[in-house]
């Protein structure tokens, strides 16, 4: 696996990194367990204070931390700010709750006592995507050393410098060695260490072909994981939607990140009675963002991460096309230095195109219309993919109903799916399971140990 630093906006190469050696990784993984011994005994309040600390180094290292992630994936700068704060905020919930969210619990039971205890398992290893190259560490890192756990990262091979500076914050926060440790791994070395009996979880968010290769190599160790894979979120606009408010969202949904975001709105589903007018909006409003230097505030539309991503992208447009899809605006990269994707919208996508059951990790929409409700949630319902779903409409109780009927791990109601410290993370169907954030993503790694007292002399 190559590890370097390409800025997507130009295409320049500016720094290359070296793959761990395997002598390196033991050395690694045995400072790892040998940490694990003490930080599993040390205190909420001992593990709060480093917790705390890296969340505010992240806060005053903001705008270098944020220029990493422009610099080496493209993301609009205030976005990647935004990223930052957010990765912070997660650090210190986490920080603040954990000892609360794993108090022991007692049961409540017939003869003598039982209680249930939350202890941690041990070394966990992640593998984390390129795509929002901070908060997808907070969110695994954050709740699992302060349950007990130690962690080991294997990052993209396209943010290196961001992967070396999140590993630095948890240096200065005064983490014990071991505690937090980045991986330039090759895959082979992903397998060996999965495999590594040390190893006791393994997370992964990424595409679905990635999850089901990881999943399969722990599940053959019999080990804990939690997938966050792909998505292909619906995006439903009912017939009583305010159109001009919708559309507001509409584009954030859709551009956030360039579209290059696993809970992005993908596919437009639209009453009939708004088709024609939310097209037309959502056309203009696609067509009228700015391409430029993702550092530059009037800057509307960043590269994609790297050409291989906007050659994939390319391809599948294509595809669709060929199927019969047809594209409304886009379609093609910009004649430009840098991967540069034109924001397209596709329409008349039916089920035997190969987009209708794909995911496009970009700015790409496909555009549905619905005939009616029950249209809407069978046109949501029919995908493999099952992660986010946003629901507009003015009657939000009737949104609600609606929300029962989606099959995914997450749906919002006037609002795009998008991600909170304190809400539950995940989806269902093969874009994966368990969940990361909120109560719930502290609980993915740790023993439920069950303590039981009975009088000695009590029947069997």
């Amino acid at each position: 696996m190559t590890y370097q630093t390409v800025n997507p906006a130009t295409g320049e190469k500016l720094q290359k990194f070296d793959e761990i050696t395997d002598p390196d990784l033991e050395i690694a993984v045995s400072q790892a367990a040998a940490c694990f011994q003490t930080w599993r005994d040390s205190s909420f309040a001992q593990r709060a204070t480093i917790v705390a600390k890296a969340a505010s180094l992240m806060e005053d290292r903001s705008d270098e931390l944020a220029r990493l992630v422009t610099l080496e994936m493209g993301k609009l700068f205030a976005q990647a700010q935004g990223e930052v704060t957010l990765s912070a905020s997660i650090l210190r919930y986490y920080a603040t709750n954990a000892e609360r969210f794993l108090v022991t619990e007692q049961l409540d039971v017939r003869d003598g006592t039982a209680r249930v205890e939350s202890s941690p398992l041990g070394i966990l290893f992640g593998v984390q995507p390129w795509n929002f190259p901070y908060y997808q560490l907070a969110r695994f890192v954050a709740p699992n050393v302060m349950a007990g756990n130690v962690v080991m990262v294997k990052h993209a091979g396209s943010v290196p410098q961001c992967a070396l500076a999140f590993e630095a914050l948890w240096q200065d926060a005064g983490a014990p060695l071991g505690l937090y440790t980045n991986l330039f791994a090759s895959y082979e070395q992903i397998n060996s260490i999965i495999d590594d009996p040390r190893i006791k979880g393994v997370a992964l968010t990424g595409s679905s072909g990635a999850g089901r290769s990881v999943a399969a190599r722990a599940g053959q160790n019999l080990k804990k994981s939690t997938m966050e894979l792909g998505g292909s979120d619906p995006f439903i606009v009912l017939a009583d939607a305010d159109i001009d408010k919708t559309m507001k969202w509409a584009m954030f949904a859709k551009m956030n990140n360039t579209g290059q975001s696993c809970v992005a709105g993908k596919r437009f589903i639209v009453d009939a009675s708004h088709a024609a007018t939310f097209l037309e909006q959502f056309t203009a409003a696609m067509s009228s963002l700015q391409a430029g230097d993702p550092m530059e505030s009037s800057t509307t539309l960043g590269p994609l991460s790297s050409e291989s991503a906007l050659e994939n992208l390319e391809a599948q447009v294509d595809k669709a096309v060929k199927a019969g899809a047809t594209v409304v605006t886009g379609g093609k990269r910009l004649d430009r230095a840098g991967s540069f994707f034109a924001p397209t919208i596709l329409t008349d996508i039916t089920p035997d195109n190969p987009a209708y059951h794909e995911e496009f990790f970009g700015p790409v929409a496909m555009f549905f219309k619905a005939a009616d409700d029950d249209d809407a949630v069978r046109l949501a319902n029919d995908s493999d993919f099952g992660l986010g779903c946003s629901i507009f409409t003015e009657d939000v109780q009737h949104g609600e109903r609606l929300a029962s009927r989606i099959d995914s791990g997450m749906v919002f109601i006037n609002h795009p799916t998008w991600t909170a410290a304190d809400i539950p993370f995940g989806g269902i169907k093969t874009s994966g399971y368990g969940r990361e954030l909120s109560p719930a993503g502290i609980h993915e790694f740790v023993n439920k140990k069950l303590v039981r007292v009975l009088p000695i002399d009590a029947p069997a």
